[in-house]
């Protein structure tokens, strides 16, 4: 049986900065020809989940123009702060062009400000209204927000699942050690078909 009326779909990263061939951190992703094949997988399912009940969530992370959300900084956080990506205001920080068409049937939940979409957000509070028991994610990047996501989306108790191919990492290793060794620990693991096969429609 379907639990198409119970999934939603939710986005991570889909911004000028990483997927814009100018984007202040395009650099950080190495893995060109994965990304690419990332984002032609999500837009297939946005294509086929177009007209059937699946909630689909993006979660932009956006900064004010002196980043003041920002305490003491490390790691990716610290990267950009440094380079100013994702800043209020900035192409950047806007959501990529490809999703325009979508915009009517994608609910945008603003707040994020680290690598967990579930932190500085309502999205539980949005998943519960709707009645999502399953959580699965699409974006960038792998040993990051969608890790991050995913952890925090099974504490909440979702059943969770991570598309192999429409996610990717900053390299094809990191992709495939996370999709073989990690995320298995708490989450399906599937490729972008079988997702849509397990909601009833195919292509």
């Amino acid at each position: 049986m379907s639990d198409i009326e119970k999934t939603a779909l939710v986005l991570i990263g889909f911004q000028n900065d990483y997927m814009d061939p100018d984007g202040i951190l395009q650099e950080a992703i190495e893995d060109n020809e994965g990304r690419n094949k990332m984002l032609q997988n999500v837009l297939k399912i946005l294509d086929t989940v177009e007209d059937e009940p699946v909630v689909v969530i993006h979660t932009p992370i956006i900064f004010t123009e002196n980043y003041d959300e920002l305490i003491e900084p490390t790691g990716i956080l610290k990267l950009i702060k440094d380079t100013g990506a994702f800043k209020q205001g900035c192409s950047g920080s806007e959501t990529i062009q490809e999703f325009d068409k979508y915009a009517d049937n994608i609910v945008v939940v603003p707040g994020k400000r680290g690598l967990n979409a579930f932190s500085n957000t309502n999205l539980h509070e949005i998943l519960q209204k709707e009645g999502v028991t399953r959580v699965v994610l699409a974006g960038v990047v792998t040993s990051i927000c969608i890790d991050s996501a995913g952890r925090a989306a099974h504490d909440y108790g979702y059943k969770v699942t991570v598309l192999s191919d429409a996610t990717c990492g900053r390299n094809s290793f990191e992709q495939q050690f996370y999709c073989e060794n990690i995320f298995p620990l708490y989450a399906d693991v599937c490729e972008t078909q079988q997702f849509l096969d397990t909601v009833g429609v195919s292509v």
